[in-house]
């Protein structure tokens, strides 16, 4: 899904809830070209996805 930055309001930005803290998290411009591969809302949340 490929998704263009501008034009789009925030509140309609596709979103994901992360499966270490379950809170939703939002697209943003730095996934623009792996959104599908994005799992995890932070480095955090990566880092601790085993814990």
């Amino acid at each position: 899904m490929k998704i263009s930055s501008k034009h789009i309001k925030k509140q309609n930005l596709p979103s994901k809830i992360c499966p270490v803290c379950e809170i939703p998290f939002a697209w943003r411009k730095k996934w623009q070209k792996d959104w599908e591969k994005v799992l995890y809302c932070s480095q955090k949340c990566k880092m601790n996805k085993n814990a």
